[in-house]
């Protein structure tokens, strides 16, 4: 069992204290109206460029990410990459759709995907299923942020629930106090602890074993190159089919979503679709540090492996720090981790509450709430959806996280007609989209569930000839189909619902 680190344990904490301070002082700055929804949950739409890069990228690329990444290199070796090229992808959608999103939305004051869903099509019924698709996709994204940080204390070697019950009681008071201001301010010093640690890692490390070429010596040949099932008959669809849905899924996120639409300006999202491929560089140097793992033997010390054993893989890059660095960086390393944990899981849970909000408490039970009541129902929303991400954690239900993570992938990508195609075109009927997305969820769900949900990839047969794609893809393919041949069904048989948006609003 890894030992308490006085020294590691005293940076961590220090760190950590200091992200706390600036949660609560996050509320007076940029002061807004924290009475407002959109000032609360938005910061009243006021990031530039810098705040807005450093909020994506704390709301992107988490805790999780830092530890799942490497863990899935230092298992299955290079089909962990696919992060990068799908992350890369991603901003190439940011870039040509989502100006027009934040557009609209400023307009017509939107907060959520759902409200523009709402508006756009006139359907109540469809605004629903947007906004407890968010939601449901989200929460697992809350807990796995608990699974990072939780690895992280056992590798102080802080073990038990309290410490991750103070955390997170502490983010839970400072974002009900701050708002969405809390995150981004804290995600600047977040994004500045990853960035060293992953420098101090790539230039240190491989020095420290030998050189990269010995590196990859130690990593074993069938580690280097995709297994052959990735690359079964037609070649590599279902690598390029998991990257490609996941890079459509990426922004389709509340918590994505939440970040751009805080963003002073259309031009914002554009240099940020630009400049947030940077941090794809840094997550590549971050999946390397797997190998890394690897060629260091972090698997064969029993020090480590006994204290980590619960954490399968995820050990891998606390354990390696452990080894290779001493107490003083190990300590900034692990803050950087945990920190990564609090910015994604306060941002998450901020769009999770603005959605609640708007697309459920306003639409169904109290249409004339105030705006002040509005903003008070989001915060206690952001705090139920994060107590309920910390009791699954504390119930032991990792695994069951992982697997709904899985799924939420599938489900958030069945809203793309409705929020991505519904930027630019109205010829979709509101009713085909809801059986849509209904098709989707079922059958995304259903192919998830013929792997025990343990993989998203499933092969689709057709006749003799099998296709392995990834389970969002192909469901999303399937909702595609459904909605446009209904489209055309209703739309010869009724009228479109009133759009309430306008082609000015767009531009």
């Amino acid at each position: 069992m890894a030992q308490l680190d006085p020294v590691a344990l005293g940076v961590f904490i220090a760190l950590f204290a200091f992200v706390t301070v600036l949660g609560f002082f996050a509320a007076r700055w940029r002061k807004g109206d924290l009475t407002l929804l959109s000032e609360w949950g938005l910061g009243g739409r006021r990031f530039g460029s810098v705040v807005t890069w450093f909020l994506l990228g704390g709301d992107l690329y988490t805790a999780y990410t830092f530890i799942a990444v490497p863990a899935l290199m230092f298992g299955a070796g290079a089909l962990g990459f696919f992060a990068v090229p799908y992350a890369a992808v991603g901003y190439v959608f940011m870039f040509v759709a989502f100006p027009r999103f934040w557009s609209v939305a400023k307009a017509k004051g939107y907060v959520t995907g759902a409200d523009f869903v709402r508006g756009r099509f006139g359907s109540k019924s469809l605004a629903l299923a947007i906004a407890l698709t968010g939601i449901v996709a989200t929460m697992p994204y809350i807990a796995l942020q608990l699974v990072g940080m939780e690895v992280v204390l056992a590798g102080l070697g802080i073990h038990g629930e309290w410490p991750l019950i103070i955390a997170f009681v502490v983010l839970a008071i400072y974002t009900y106090a701050s708002g969405l201001r809390a995150p981004a301010m804290i995600a600047v010093v977040k994004d500045f602890l990853i960035y060293a640690t992953v420098i101090g890692a790539i230039l240190i490390i491989p020095h420290e074993l030998g050189g990269c070429a010995k590196i990859f010596a130690a990593v074993a040949t069938a580690k280097l190159t995709l297994p052959a099932d990735a690359f079964s008959n037609p070649g590599q669809f279902s690598y390029a089919s998991l990257a490609l849905g996941s890079a459509m899924a990426l922004f389709l996120y509340p918590h994505a979503a939440t970040g751009m639409l805080s963003s002073s300006s259309r031009s914002v999202i554009k240099r940020n679709a630009v400049a947030l491929p940077a941090y794809s560089i840094v997550l590549g140097l971050i999946a390397l540090l797997g190998f890394m793992a690897l060629a260091a033997g972090v698997s064969t010390m029993p020090r480590y492996a006994e204290g980590f054993k619960s954490f399968g893989n995820n050990f891998a890059v606390p354990a390696l720090f452990l080894q290779m660095f001493p107490s003083w960086f190990v300590g900034i390393a692990f803050a950087a981790i945990a920190i990564g944990a609090l910015v994604p899981a306060a941002i998450m849970s901020i769009a999770c509450a603005n959605l609640f909000t708007r697309n459920i408490y306003r639409e169904f039970f109290k249409p004339d709430c105030t705006p002040r009541e509005e903003s008070q129902v989001a915060k206690i929303a952001s705090l139920v959806v994060k107590a309920g991400a910390l009791i699954f954690i504390l119930e032991g239900q990792a695994k069951t996280a992982i697997e709904l993570q899985l799924l939420g992938g599938i489900w958030i990508i069945q809203t793309l007609p409705a929020v991505l195609l519904g930027l630019y075109t109205r010829w979709l009927h509101h009713r085909a989209l809801l059986i849509g997305w209904m098709a989707g969820i079922g059958a995304g769900t259903w192919m998830a569930a013929q792997s025990g949900f343990k993989a998203s990839v499933t092969v689709l047969h057709f006749g003799s000839f099998a296709l392995p794609c990834y389970a969002a893809l192909s469901s999303l393919i399937l909702n595609l189909i459904v909605s446009a041949a209904l489209s055309l069904v209703f739309n010869a048989m009724s009228d479109r619902r009133q759009d309430a948006t306008l082609a000015k609003d767009y531009a």
